[in-house]
């Protein structure tokens, strides 16, 4: 977990080519937030294809508003009713360890496609290829893993200074983790929003935040299952 010194390389080499737009310097020097690599041992668990969409939040806080959403099938961004929702939902919040297990799919690049500079499309979970798959599709099957700003149950801290080697949230007082965001973004206005889209990408939340809910793997007996490390 974290963002590794071949990932940084990978962003000067995109950098050297010609594929940013702005100057990175910047995103260096904050990119110790998601630093030092670490090892963390998961449990097995269930996480959700997509962020809750307008109509699956109203199916829990039926009051529910979102003056930013073009349907009731787009993304939901929550702000003042966050809270409301997280008493209700009968899912938690994923870690951040497990959203960064999630959106890597196994991989340990700059994002779940490699690492080359990632395309806007790969925000969009409904473009699909010649072959039907999505281009937002990892190989986990989740859909636009870093494309709204997804909330995490971990409260901030800088560096992963003290986080727990097993992937339980960090709990305390203060703003949550946030991970992704670039969707929230388009269309890009060329401020090198794909930063955004990097699996070790991590900021601190702000006023609108997606839910993509997260249970534990069920077995016959109603109990977790044992998990591994990864």
């Amino acid at each position: 977990m974290g963002l590794s010194d071949a990932e940084l390389d990978a962003v000067r080499a995109i950098e050297r080519a010609g594929g940013a737009n702005d100057d990175l310097e910047p995103f260096f020097a904050g990119a110790d937030q998601a630093r030092p690599v670490r090892d963390v041992r998961l449990e097995p668990f269930l996480i959700a294809r997509h962020p809750l969409t307008v109509a699956q939040v109203r199916h829990w806080l039926p009051e529910y508003e979102d003056s930013f959403a073009p349907s009731d099938t787009s993304t939901a961004r929550l702000e003042d009713e966050l809270d409301d929702l997280l008493r209700v939902l009968p899912f938690r919040l994923p870690s951040e360890a497990e959203w960064e297990y999630a959106a890597r799919a196994g991989t340990t690049t700059l994002n779940f496609r490699g690492d080359d500079r990632p395309d806007e499309e790969q925000i969009l979970d409904d473009f699909a290829d010649e072959q039907g798959t999505s281009a937002a599709e990892n190989a986990f099957g989740l859909a636009a893993m870093g494309s709204a700003n997804e909330i995490c149950a971990d409260v901030w801290i800088p560096h992963f200074k003290d986080a727990p080697v097993d992937a339980r949230p960090r709990t305390g007082d203060g703003p949550r983790v946030v991970r992704g965001g670039a969707g929230d973004l388009s269309p890009w206005q060329g401020c090198d929003e794909w930063l955004l889209l990097l699996s070790a990408t991590r900021y601190a939340s702000h006023d609108f935040t997606a839910v993509r809910p997260v249970a534990p793997v069920p077995t016959s007996q109603g109990q977790p299952v044992q998990g591994g490390r990864r």
